[in-house]
């Protein structure tokens, strides 16, 4: 199925929005462009007009096994017929016994790990640094600068992805040291990978240098690759040399696989897209259950056995509709072969984006890992200066023209359509936002006027 342009004036869009601006706090959502979604499908959105688009973000990478999934509709409908809920804080029930045992044993190594429910990404980070700090009787946390791992208190002090998630909230948790993360991109002339490896490995050791001894710190928190930060990708031989240093100093080392877990990148972790690396600690959420709110934080045994009850309670964490919401996913994921579909498919994604860069000069760099991908505008290519303005026309004009797609860091096209995008519907998307790129060339796409600031 093919989303089609029909009418957009989006009256009935227009009328809910005004509506629900007189009672929905402007901090909960990121403004882009007025769609109010009434039904989807695999990779198809319906807003309420009845215009229909193809989607590219699925749901902010929660979405990965598509919208409303048969498998996984019937396993909500059939849990939900037996038991909505009843708190694992107390008692049992068989989806979370049976999720939490296929959790352990899908995460990475052969070290047994354990499980601990949630109900958002951003609480099992939250959940990292209790555990991290309780194992380790350690204080200290290191993250990185444009990461996101979510807005509770905990995960917020750990994000450095927006003024907006700090200002007029603070103080925050105290003791997180935030370094930068490789950008391949943006290198100094004449540097090479490694040349880069090294320049921000020798960053991430100065406050170690200086001010952070390494013996206080209980984990280093790190995405393998960066979402919101604009889908970087950091290069192996830095990733390999601040896991080391961790071994080496009795540091955790945590990835934060919410955004890119659940076969995102064409593999189901993340962190495989790097050779013999077996994390500590996991933070899982989004795609775990399709959007069902559910998070987990998967640790090694020793470790997830550092705090005792109730150290790490919610009363609808592991919710059994939502925990067979995620068997179901996981069963998807395999039975349909999605992983390797997301690794196919994005290299015929990232094949088109490339040769679409030879025709546009305002596409400075294409990073795609499976379906997966940040597509950097800039003003030229030389400079490499960032064009927002120039990114913000490409996604209107593909809503116009029946593609939903947003932009990371003001200037940057995320791209993560649901698993299941078929290649018809990724050949119209990408000839679309083909054309996207030539209409904001030619000074053909019109924005419509707000006070609001578009994007983050």
């Amino acid at each position: 199925m093919a989303a089609s342009k029909v009418d957009h004036d989006y009256v009935e869009a227009k009328r809910l929005i005004q509506r629900e601006n007189e009672y929905y706090s402007s901090a909960t959502r990121i403004n882009y462009y007025d769609l109010v979604i009434d039904s989807a499908h695999g990779s198809i959105l319906k807003d309420v007009d009845g215009n229909e688009y193809i989607d590219l973000l699925a749901s902010a990478s929660a979405i990965n096994v598509g919208h409303t999934n048969e498998l996984v509709v019937q396993a909500i409908k059939d849990q939900a017929e037996k038991l909505i809920h009843y708190t694992p804080s107390y008692f049992h029930h068989r989806p979370e016994q049976q999720l939490a045992e296929k959790l352990a044993k899908l995460a990475p190594g052969p070290t047994p790990k354990e499980v601990a429910f949630g109900n958002s990404g951003s609480d099992a980070n939250d959940a990292i640094i209790k555990y991290a700090r309780a194992y380790t009787d350690r204080p200290y946390i290191v993250s990185y600068m444009q990461s996101y791992h979510g807005s509770t208190y905990g995960s917020i002090a750990l994000s450095g992805v927006s003024l907006n998630m700090t200002r007029k909230m603070g103080p925050f948790m105290p003791g997180v040291t935030h370094v930068p993360y490789p950008d391949l991109y943006r290198r100094l002339p004449g540097e090479s990978e490694h040349d880069v490896s090294v320049r921000f490995f020798n960053e991430f050791l100065e406050p170690f240098k200086s001010y952070l001894p390494a013996e206080e710190v209980a984990c280093v928190l790190i995405e393998p690759i960066q979402g919101d930060g604009g889908l970087v990708k950091a290069p192996e031989e830095y990733m390999q040399m601040v896991y080391k240093f961790c071994h080496d100093n009795g540091i955790l080392f945590a990835v934060d696989e919410v955004n890119q877990g659940m076969g995102r990148t064409g593999h189901m972790w993340g962190i495989e897209n790097y050779h013999d690396i077996e994390p500590d600690l996991i933070s899982v959420g989004k795609s775990i259950a399709s959007g069902m709110p559910l998070s987990a934080v998967i640790g090694k045994h020793d470790i997830m056995e550092s705090l005792g009850s109730p150290a790490h309670t919610f009363t609808t964490a592991g919710n059994p509709v939502c925990c067979a919401a995620s068997l179901a996913t996981l069963e998807v994921l395999d039975k349909d072969n999605l992983i390797e579909k997301s690794k196919v498919d994005g290299e015929y994604a990232k094949e088109r984006f490339e040769e679409m860069q030879t025709r546009h000069p305002n596409i400075g760099d294409v990073r795609m890992f499976g379906l997966n991908g940040g597509i950097e505008l800039v003003k030229d290519k030389e400079s490499k200066e960032a064009d927002p303005d120039f990114a913000t026309k490409v996604i209107y004009y593909a809503f116009e023209h029946g593609v939903v797609i947003i932009t990371l860091r003001g200037n940057i096209l995320r791209f993560q359509p649901p698993l299941v995008i078929t290649r018809d519907e990724l050949d119209t998307a990408l000839n679309v936002l083909d054309d996207a790129f030539t209409a904001a060339e030619n000074g053909e796409v019109v924005v419509p006027a707000t006070d609001e600031k578009i994007g983050w």
